[in-house]
């Protein structure tokens, strides 16, 4: 347990002196005036707040930066930014970078068709838009026509379209929307046809599943408390499961499930494709072990719970009657297929479709009776058919190191659509029809790039256990291995996430301007399974670190850049990774760009949804052994007196309620409190934003010029197409 002590004699915004681990670690010690700098820091008071964790003394100054609504919060945030704008906005060539950008950014982008009935539902946003409009048409070569434009619920583009659920005739839609990049969400329904929704709202949903009934009378949904309904740190707890019936007020809906006794589990129903069944996919957080249960969906028969959560990862594909099939990894961590008849659900009648093989099965579709398999080998997809005994069918060929997603179709469909995306090869969408056998590029972006210049390639490096790790390099074809060219590398690292090759807009930016990109694919992804995730997390979060720190080392040694040229960036649980890597090594980077990050790895959980994330960090409150490695490593908690930083842009937004801008806050303040060197310090907070999701497009174009100015302007790096 954590006991509090504060000793401030003003209130919660003043502080004393820092204090002093008794296990020897200095947290966040000394004042803002002890080391001389080049860059004058908005002054940042501190508490004297100490945390007791299992008889450790851990100082926290930085607390009232918890506070969003806070004056001394919002005065400290607006002359934080006003000092990073003046940074930024003095790099000449800014306003040439925002232009190259928006330029680039420019051109139709299309999403994978969703076949529903005979309608085929895809958004399209036709360059500039802030949200993507969802279309509908009758064929493939019809008519398209708006289904709901998200730029028309808000002046500055700032609410988005977060969720879509169809009728299975593609009639109706529950449609959910969320504003300034919030989690939160809000659900309405709309009648395709007429293009009005019918006056339902559903509140208080986040993460929300929905299934249809086939009668299309209602819906399963859930949600979490209302407002004033659980204390405020539960409202991300007691999911439960409603049915709501068309036309009716939310106060009317009846509970379907819930588990009082289990508060942290959350219920996502969906209904299977037959409409015979209500199926609940159970989980506890990020955990990917998820649990299973079902119930007929005329509401006859008791819940079954056909697999209990914390076993194992199984992920339902499709049903053929009671015979269910299912992709998980138990026994497999690299996953397999497996078919289940409910009426012998025990596992030692379970029927072993395509067992485990040396790549990872990333997912599994059912589309024309047949299973669609994307394995990755390497970090990089294969596009595999079979048949539904296990028979391969077919290899989809790909058109280079890349990436499959959104894969979409039905078991009754005899086509299917898929998108394939790579580093230099913008994202197309390509159909595939069963009957033929024959692949086409559906809709191919026309972007104003020409991927042919350059060149990826995969290398695999020592981590310090010895332990290979892959990486991909992109840069221009003919590029020199001299050590002078600006490297950007990359990494996330956690949560069973794979960092498979994807084409980005801005980082065309980096490249044409001579720069080198590296991912590299750590451990506590799902590049080689459960296994590989298991490898990154808890106790075994210093490899995630190691293995990025080596992959900074192994560019340096092989001549692509050096220390001065060397940028490293990474966003949310990747924010985490670029801090470590930083306070750790502050001598192997050059610059850092460290996004939406968790930093207090002490507290992350007690803020939002925090706490989904214990399964890969540990829970430094309740467990002491936890506690122990989370100190080593917290970023927050290893910044020392003297400490001489890397030049470091921190970016947060003041809505995002899945990592929260302390972290980013508390960071900054204790960054420039104890930094002795000459390099900037900066942090940039950003209005109406959330984690990512949703961000309008104006908003990207103008963060990607932000962070690009700092690292061409940090780097000292001449453009050379601006």
């Amino acid at each position: 347990m954590v006991t509090r002590r504060d000793n401030s004699s003003r209130g919660a915004w003043w502080y004393a002196a820092g204090a002093a681990l008794v296990i020897g670690l200095v947290v966040m010690a000394g004042s803002n005036s002890v080391f001389a700098k080049k860059y004058v820091y908005p002054e940042a008071m501190k508490q004297d707040v100490v945390d007791d964790y299992h008889g450790t003394k851990v100082a926290d100054p930085y607390r009232w930066l918890e506070d969003p609504d806070s004056k001394d919060t919002m005065d400290w945030v607006a002359k934080e930014n006003e000092l990073t704008r003046s940074y930024i906005d003095s790099y000449p060539k800014r306003a040439a970078i925002e232009e190259r950008l928006t330029k680039l950014w420019n051109y139709p982008k299309y999403s994978v068709p969703n076949k529903q009935g005979d309608r085929y539902f895809f958004s399209k946003n036709d360059g500039l838009q802030n949200q993507a409009v969802l279309y509908v048409q009758k064929s493939l070569d019809g008519e398209a026509k708006v289904v709901i434009d998200p730029n028309t619920l808000s002046a500055d583009g700032t609410v988005a379209l977060s969720g879509t659920h169809y009728t299975e005739d593609g009639t109706m839609m529950a449609y959910a929307v969320s504003a300034s990049g919030s989690d939160w969400q809000e659900m309405r329904v709309r009648d395709i046809e007429t293009g009005k929704d019918n006056g339902d709202l559903l509140k208080w949903c986040r993460f929300s599943g929905v299934g249809w009934k086939k009668d299309k009378s209602g819906f399963w949904y859930n949600r979490f408390p209302a407002e004033g309904e659980v204390a405020e740190e539960d409202r991300s707890n007691y999911n439960r499961v409603y049915w709501h019936k068309l036309g009716t007020p939310q106060s009317e809906d009846v509970l379907v499930y819930e588990d009082k006794a289990n508060k942290e589990l959350g219920f996502a129903p969906y209904v299977t494709d037959d409409g015979d069944y209500l199926v609940l996919y159970v989980y506890h957080g990020t955990d990917p072990k998820n649990g299973i249960y079902y119930r007929k969906t005329d509401g006859t028969g008791d819940w079954v719970k056909l697999v209990e959560h914390g076993t194992a990862m199984f992920t339902p594909i499709d049903n053929v009657g009671t015979t269910w099939y299912f992709q998980t990894d138990l026994d497999a961590s690299r996953g397999r297929v497996f078919a289940m008849d409910l009426a012998k659900p025990g596992k030692e009648n379970w029927k072993e479709i395509i067992p485990q093989k040396a790549e990872v099965i990333d997912n599994v579709t059912m589309v024309n009776d047949e299973l669609v398999v994307a394995y990755l080998q390497d970090a990089r997809h294969k596009l595999m058919i079979f048949a539904k005994d296990g028979k391969l069918r077919r290899e989809i060929e790909l058109p280079t190191i890349g990436t499959v997603g959104g894969v979409s179709g039905e078991r009754t469909h005899s086509e299917m659509f898929f998108a394939f995306t790579s580093y230099t090869y913008p994202t197309t969408s390509f159909r595939y029809d069963f009957k033929t056998d024959k692949v086409d590029v559906f809709r191919k972006p026309e972007v104003d790039f020409d991927g042919s210049q350059f060149e990826t390639k995969q290398v695999f490096y020592p981590s310090k256990d010895g332990t290979k790790i892959p990486m991909f390099i992109t840069h221009k074809k003919g590029a020199k291995l001299d050590g002078n060219n600006p490297t950007l590398l990359y990494g996330y690292g956690g949560f069973n996430i794979s960092m498979t090759p994807t084409f980005s807009i801005s980082r065309v930016m980096w490249l044409e301007n001579g720069g080198v990109y590296a991912v590299a694919c750590l451990r506590g992804g799902n590049e080689y399974g459960e296994e590989w995730h298991q490898q990154g997390v808890l106790d075994r979060k210093q490899n995630v670190f190691d293995d990025f720190i080596a992959a900074g080392e192994y560019l340096i040694k092989e001549k692509y850049t050096q220390t001065k040229l060397l940028a490293i960036n990474g966003g949310s649980n990747g924010g985490l990774l670029t801090a470590a890597c930083m306070v750790q090594r502050p001598d192997l980077f050059g610059a850092v760009v460290c996004q939406v990050p968790v930093i207090d790895m002490l507290r992350y959980h007690k803020f939002t949804v925090g706490r989904y994330w214990v399964s890969d960090y540990g829970n430094a409150e309740e467990n002491p052994k936890d506690f122990a490695y989370m100190i080593k490593y917290s970023p927050l908690h290893n910044v020392k007196p003297g400490y001489q930083s890397p030049p470091v842009l921190i970016t947060s937004a003041d809505t995002d309620d899945r990592v929260v801008p302390a972290h980013a806050k508390k960071f900054a303040a204790t960054l420039q409190a104890n930094d002795a060197g000459d390099n900037p310090i900066l942090i940039r907070i950003e209005t109406k934003a959330g984690h990512g999701a949703g961000k309008p497009t104006s908003k990207q174009i103008e963060e990607a010029a932000d962070i690009y100015s700092f690292l061409f302007k940090t780097l000292n790096v001449k453009p050379l197409t601006v």
